[in-house]
């Protein structure tokens, strides 16, 4: 498994172009990988018809994050894929909106204990898109399916 460091992660994915075209920006990645802090600057490039955030917009600003998280702070003994997700939209998205991600210790020893005898387990994990002033504007619900890898 790749495992670059949480700098040059961090620099990839703000390169990465359907990023970069939607104005998404990771802003820190915890050297440790339990903490992720993205953002969304509305601009002409994600906005919708009434002016505000296009939802497609606010979902790819979560999609990766709790899947790569998970797959470096488990390591290269699992299997980690998002295998579903949903967005719940609770106001309309106007300028800065973020997601912080996190991840503790306690789910982390679960994730290992529910796996310890090869089955495979599907957490679900909530992120809250948040406005510059605090509000929710949306929460996306992501189901990841983990497994650890078969003879290890």
């Amino acid at each position: 498994m790749l495992k670059p460091s949480p700098r040059l992660l961090k620099t990839l994915i703000n390169l990465w172009p359907p990023f970069l075209g939607a104005g998404i920006k990771v802003r820190h990645i915890a050297s440790d990988w339990k903490q992720v802090d993205v953002r969304l600057r509305l601009g002409v490039s994600n906005r919708n018809y009434v002016g505000v955030h296009f939802g497609g917009s606010l979902y790819a600003m979560t999609d990766p994050f709790f899947m790569l998280m998970l797959m470096q702070s488990l390591g290269p003994d699992y299997l980690v894929w998002d295998k579903a997700a949903s967005i719940e939209y609770h106001k309309p998205g106007k300028g800065d909106v973020t997601a912080r991600f996190r991840l503790d210790e306690a789910q982390l020893h679960d994730i290992r204990q529910r796996t310890a005898d090869g089955n495979k387990y599907l957490p679900e994990l909530a992120v809250e898109i948040r406005d510059e002033s605090g509000d929710i504007v949306a929460t996306v619900l992501k189901t990841l399916y983990i497994r650890r890898k078969k003879g290890r």
